[in-house]
Formats: structure tokens, C-alpha cells, sequence
């Protein structure tokens, strides 16, 4: 769905201000940690702060220039990199983003394209087969979809597109398999 490009805002998942356990230096060696997530192209993210307080859902600028919060993105992680906390967080988290991108995703079912002729992009969200599939094609062409309310209003099996969309993104970034990265980038 997206160009990968570098991430400019992140949300926070967790705070490690005594840096990460698994860290095997002494505490006193250790720099302080924030996992967070991407909101372009939800890339797990670790991040150094500055001495200021930050807190978990907060979004912090990571761009170029001047940062407010944060020193420096440290690297880039896998899911498996995540804390407890901040796995327990990524659900609620992506769950915001695709709420406040809601245009965007909208956008993916009216736009989504074939990617062999057997299988359709919307076939990657969870719960949605050929009839389905085609349901949403047909509804499309007669009027692009403007709301996720909109989608459900419309096509009476689809009671949370949010939701799928949701689903997907958690699968793409637990998954270190998956083939297709739709709402990602790997």
C-alpha cells in the first residue's frame, strides 16, 4: 500500500527508562528504550528518548530536525523484539491508527486490485472469501465506499471492516512469513 520510506511519527508502546532487560550490561551502562510503532507504515520501532517524560499511546515525532522527545530511532525490531507491555499495547494501538487513517483504508477496498487471476487483495483480509469478494466489487462499482460505516451499512456481512483492516496489520507484523504486505512494510 505504501512507498517504504522513512517513518516521521510513532507511537509509543512501552517505556524502558531502565533500558531493555534482556540487556546483558549493568543497569548504570544501560541507555533508556521506547518501543513504539510507526504511523505511516507501521514499522516496530526502537527510539532513544531525551530526559523528558513520555508516556505509553503518546505520538512522538521521529522525522528529520529538531525532536522534541526523542534523541534518536535506535533500530528498527521484529515483533518478537517486543516487551509484554508493548505487545499487550500494539492491538489498541493499531486499532487507533486505522481509526484516525480511516479515508485510507477505506480507499484499500475500493481501490484493492487482483494480484493473480485467482486471488484478490481483499481475500488477504481475514473473512472474506470469493462471494464476499465479489459483493464488495459489485457495491463499489456502483458507488465508491466513503466510511467504514458506510461499508457495513452496505454490505450487511461485513459488520467491522475496522477490524479486519486491524487484523490484517497485527497478522503482517506477528507473522515473520506472511507473503503479502498490504498495510506494512517488511
Amino acid at each position: 500500500m505504501k512507498a517504504d520510506t522513512k517513518e516521521v511519527s510513532a507511537i509509543v508502546l512501552d517505556v524502558l527508562m531502565k533500558g531493555h532487560p534482556d540487556d546483558p550490561r549493568p543497569v548504570f551502562k544501560r541507555e533508556p528504550v521506547i518501543q513504539a510503532i510507526g504511523t505511516a507504515q507501521f514499522k516496530l520501532l526502537e527510539l532513544v528518548p531525551k530526559k523528558v517524560e513520555i508516556q505509553i499511546h503518546e505520538n512522538v515525532y521521529i522525522g528529520d530536525g529538531e525532536r522534541e522527545k526523542i534523541e534518536r530511532v535506535k533500530r528498527r525490531i521484529s515483533y518478537a523484539d517486543l516487551t509484554q507491555t508493548a505487545r499487550i499495547e500494539l492491538p489498541f494501538v493499531v486499532d487507533q491508527i486505522v481509526h484516525e487513517k480511516e479515508p485510507e483504508f477505506v480507499q484499500f477496498f475500493n481501490k484493492s486490485i487482483s494480484i493473480s487471476p485467482k486471488f484478490h487483495m481483499l481475500h488477504l483480509l481475514p473473512g472474506i472469501g470469493k462471494k464476499l469478494m465479489w459483493e464488495i466489487l459489485e457495491e463499489r462499482e456502483k458507488k465508491p465506499f466513503e466510511t467504514f460505516a458506510e461499508i457495513s451499512q452496505r454490505i450487511k456481512s461485513i459488520p467491522h471492516p475496522d477490524k479486519m483492516i486491524t487484523s490484517r496489520i497485527l497478522e503482517e507484523l506477528q507473522d515473520p512469513n506472511v507473503k503479502y504486505h498490504v498495510f506494512t512494510s517488511k
